[in-house]
Protein backbone atom coordinates (compact mmCIF):
# COMPACT_ATOMS: atom_id res chain seq x y z
CA UNK A 1 0.00 0.00 0.00
CA UNK A 2 1.27 3.45 -0.91
CA UNK A 3 0.39 6.76 0.74
CA UNK A 4 1.53 9.71 -1.35
CA UNK A 5 2.64 12.96 0.27
CA UNK A 6 2.37 16.05 -1.91
CA UNK A 7 5.03 18.76 -1.80
CA UNK A 8 4.03 22.03 -0.15
CA UNK A 9 5.55 25.31 -1.26
CA UNK A 10 5.15 26.79 2.22
CA UNK A 11 5.53 25.83 5.85
CA UNK A 12 2.61 26.70 8.11
CA UNK A 13 1.53 26.30 11.73
CA UNK A 14 -1.42 23.92 12.29
CA UNK A 15 -4.70 25.56 13.23
CA UNK A 16 -7.08 22.66 12.55
CA UNK A 17 -8.71 24.35 9.56
CA UNK A 18 -8.65 21.72 6.80
CA UNK A 19 -10.55 24.00 4.45
CA UNK A 20 -7.30 25.82 3.69
CA UNK A 21 -6.22 25.86 0.06
CA UNK A 22 -3.10 23.83 0.87
CA UNK A 23 -5.24 20.75 1.66
CA UNK A 24 -7.34 20.92 -1.51
CA UNK A 25 -4.84 19.27 -3.85
CA UNK A 26 -3.16 16.36 -1.98
CA UNK A 27 -4.47 12.86 -2.65
CA UNK A 28 -6.26 11.20 0.24
CA UNK A 29 -6.61 7.72 1.67
CA UNK A 30 -9.73 6.48 3.43
CA UNK A 31 -10.29 3.64 5.86
CA UNK A 32 -13.21 2.42 7.95
CA UNK A 33 -12.20 -1.20 8.55
CA UNK A 34 -11.52 -2.80 11.92
CA UNK A 35 -7.80 -3.44 12.23
CA UNK A 36 -8.20 -7.02 13.45
CA UNK A 37 -11.69 -8.33 12.59
CA UNK A 38 -12.28 -6.79 9.17
CA UNK A 39 -15.62 -5.27 10.19
CA UNK A 40 -16.59 -2.12 8.27
CA UNK A 41 -17.70 0.95 10.25
CA UNK A 42 -18.92 3.55 7.71
CA UNK A 43 -19.91 6.01 10.44
CA UNK A 44 -16.28 6.01 11.64
CA UNK A 45 -14.76 6.55 8.19
CA UNK A 46 -11.39 8.29 8.45
CA UNK A 47 -9.71 10.25 5.66
CA UNK A 48 -6.05 11.31 5.72
CA UNK A 49 -3.90 13.56 3.52
CA UNK A 50 -0.18 14.27 3.73
CA UNK A 51 2.12 17.14 2.74
CA UNK A 52 5.87 17.55 2.99
CA UNK A 53 8.49 20.27 2.96
CA UNK A 54 12.20 19.75 3.47
CA UNK A 55 11.78 20.29 7.23
CA UNK A 56 8.29 19.04 8.11
CA UNK A 57 5.80 16.23 7.56
CA UNK A 58 2.17 17.39 7.68
CA UNK A 59 -0.85 15.14 8.27
CA UNK A 60 -4.55 16.01 8.08
CA UNK A 61 -7.34 13.76 9.38
CA UNK A 62 -11.08 13.99 8.75
CA UNK A 63 -12.97 11.74 11.21
CA UNK A 64 -16.66 10.91 10.98
CA UNK A 65 -18.19 9.98 14.33
CA UNK A 66 -21.40 8.90 16.06
CA UNK A 67 -20.43 10.16 19.53
CA UNK A 68 -17.26 11.50 21.16
CA UNK A 69 -15.28 9.84 23.95
CA UNK A 70 -12.21 11.69 25.21
CA UNK A 71 -10.49 12.89 28.35
CA UNK A 72 -11.74 16.32 29.40
CA UNK A 73 -9.02 18.91 30.05
CA UNK A 74 -9.37 18.68 33.84
CA UNK A 75 -9.01 14.89 33.97
CA UNK A 76 -5.47 13.75 34.68
CA UNK A 77 -4.46 10.25 33.74
CA UNK A 78 -1.31 8.19 33.60
CA UNK A 79 1.46 7.96 31.01
CA UNK A 80 0.90 10.03 27.90
CA UNK A 81 -2.70 10.74 28.96
CA UNK A 82 -3.40 7.16 27.78
CA UNK A 83 -4.93 8.77 24.73
CA UNK A 84 -5.18 5.43 22.93
CA UNK A 85 -7.84 4.28 25.41
CA UNK A 86 -10.31 6.85 24.06
CA UNK A 87 -10.96 8.67 20.75
CA UNK A 88 -7.69 9.41 18.98
CA UNK A 89 -5.98 9.43 15.60
CA UNK A 90 -2.49 7.98 15.29
CA UNK A 91 0.41 7.86 12.85
CA UNK A 92 3.34 5.45 13.18
CA UNK A 93 6.23 6.76 11.09
CA UNK A 94 9.50 4.97 10.23
CA UNK A 95 11.76 7.37 8.28
CA UNK A 96 14.17 6.21 5.59
CA UNK A 97 14.79 2.58 6.60
CA UNK A 98 12.16 0.39 4.94
CA UNK A 99 12.93 -2.58 7.22
CA UNK A 100 13.13 -0.63 10.46
CA UNK A 101 11.59 -1.85 13.71
CA UNK A 102 12.39 1.58 15.14
CA UNK A 103 9.74 4.20 14.51
CA UNK A 104 7.83 7.14 15.99
CA UNK A 105 4.25 7.37 17.20
CA UNK A 106 2.07 10.49 17.09
CA UNK A 107 -1.44 10.77 18.53
CA UNK A 108 -4.01 13.56 18.81
CA UNK A 109 -7.46 13.52 20.44
CA UNK A 110 -10.58 15.44 19.38
CA UNK A 111 -9.90 18.06 22.07
CA UNK A 112 -6.26 18.42 20.96
CA UNK A 113 -4.39 16.41 23.54
CA UNK A 114 -1.20 15.12 21.95
CA UNK A 115 1.23 12.29 22.54
CA UNK A 116 4.55 11.40 20.92
CA UNK A 117 6.60 8.26 21.56
CA UNK A 118 9.79 6.74 20.22
CA UNK A 119 9.26 3.02 19.67
CA UNK A 120 11.51 0.01 19.17
CA UNK A 121 10.02 -3.46 18.84
CA UNK A 122 13.44 -5.12 18.84
CA UNK A 123 14.12 -7.42 21.77
CA UNK A 124 10.56 -7.61 23.03
CA UNK A 125 9.59 -3.98 22.48
CA UNK A 126 10.36 -0.76 24.31
CA UNK A 127 9.13 2.78 24.05
CA UNK A 128 10.37 6.11 25.28
CA UNK A 129 7.81 8.55 26.65
CA UNK A 130 10.67 10.92 27.49
CA UNK A 131 11.33 11.60 23.79
CA UNK A 132 9.95 14.94 22.71
CA UNK A 133 9.43 15.51 19.02
CA UNK A 134 8.23 19.09 19.17
CA UNK A 135 5.36 18.15 16.86
CA UNK A 136 2.53 20.67 16.65
CA UNK A 137 -1.15 19.84 16.33
CA UNK A 138 -4.60 21.40 16.27
CA UNK A 139 -8.05 19.82 16.24
CA UNK A 140 -11.61 20.99 15.64
CA UNK A 141 -15.03 19.41 16.23
CA UNK A 142 -17.94 20.16 13.90
CA UNK A 143 -20.91 18.73 15.74
CA UNK A 144 -23.36 19.84 13.05
CA UNK A 145 -21.93 17.34 10.55
CA UNK A 146 -20.45 14.93 13.15
CA UNK A 147 -16.89 15.35 12.00
CA UNK A 148 -13.70 16.07 13.93
CA UNK A 149 -10.47 17.07 12.25
CA UNK A 150 -6.78 17.13 13.12
CA UNK A 151 -3.78 18.84 11.61
CA UNK A 152 -0.23 17.76 12.58
CA UNK A 153 3.21 19.19 11.81
CA UNK A 154 6.11 16.83 12.59
CA UNK A 155 9.73 18.07 12.44
CA UNK A 156 11.99 15.79 10.39
CA UNK A 157 15.06 16.56 12.50
CA UNK A 158 13.57 15.05 15.66
CA UNK A 159 13.27 11.73 13.80
CA UNK A 160 16.93 11.88 12.78
CA UNK A 161 16.26 13.09 9.22
CA UNK A 162 18.26 16.04 7.91
CA UNK A 163 15.78 16.83 5.14
CA UNK A 164 12.73 15.27 3.53
CA UNK A 165 12.81 14.66 -0.21
CA UNK A 166 11.40 12.42 -2.94
CA UNK A 167 14.59 10.36 -3.18
CA UNK A 168 13.74 8.08 -0.24
CA UNK A 169 10.51 6.27 0.72
CA UNK A 170 9.49 5.99 4.36
CA UNK A 171 7.17 3.51 6.08
CA UNK A 172 3.91 4.50 7.75
CA UNK A 173 0.64 3.25 9.15
CA UNK A 174 -2.42 5.27 10.09
CA UNK A 175 -4.85 4.38 12.83
CA UNK A 176 -7.91 5.54 14.68
CA UNK A 177 -9.43 4.52 18.00
CA UNK A 178 -13.11 5.37 18.21
CA UNK A 179 -16.02 4.72 20.53
CA UNK A 180 -16.66 3.93 24.18
CA UNK A 181 -15.19 1.05 26.14
CA UNK A 182 -18.35 -0.96 25.39
CA UNK A 183 -18.31 -0.22 21.63
CA UNK A 184 -14.62 0.14 20.83
CA UNK A 185 -13.59 0.47 17.19
CA UNK A 186 -9.90 0.18 16.27
CA UNK A 187 -9.28 1.12 12.65
CA UNK A 188 -6.17 0.73 10.51
CA UNK A 189 -5.22 1.91 7.01
CA UNK A 190 -2.70 -0.87 6.22
CA UNK A 191 -4.05 -4.32 7.21
CA UNK A 192 -2.69 -5.92 10.37
CA UNK A 193 -2.24 -9.53 11.47
CA UNK A 194 -5.25 -10.23 13.70
CA UNK A 195 -3.48 -12.81 15.87
CA UNK A 196 -0.96 -10.22 17.10
CA UNK A 197 -3.74 -7.92 18.35
CA UNK A 198 -1.59 -4.78 18.40
CA UNK A 199 -1.02 -1.71 16.26
CA UNK A 200 2.71 -2.25 16.70
CA UNK A 201 3.38 -4.30 13.57
CA UNK A 202 6.05 -2.40 11.59
CA UNK A 203 6.30 -5.24 9.09
CA UNK A 204 2.72 -4.33 8.03
CA UNK A 205 3.40 -0.62 7.48
CA UNK A 206 2.62 0.82 4.07
CA UNK A 207 4.93 2.98 1.98
CA UNK A 208 5.02 6.77 2.42
CA UNK A 209 6.14 8.21 -0.91
CA UNK A 210 7.08 11.85 -1.36
CA UNK A 211 5.88 13.23 -4.67
CA UNK A 212 8.37 15.48 -6.45
CA UNK A 213 7.76 19.20 -6.55
CA UNK A 214 6.06 20.52 -9.66
CA UNK A 215 8.37 22.44 -11.96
Amino acid sequence: MIFTASASEIDFVPDGDLGKKVWAAPSRVRFACDAFRGTEYPTSETTVACLWTSEYLYLAYWCRYESLFYFPPEELCSEGNELWTRDVVEAFVAPENLNSKHYFEFEVSPNNRGLDLEISVEGGGVHSAAWESGFEHASRIDRAVQMWTVEMRIPARTMGVRRIGPEVDWRINLYRADGSYEQRRLLSWAPLEAAKNTFHQPEAFGILRFAARRR
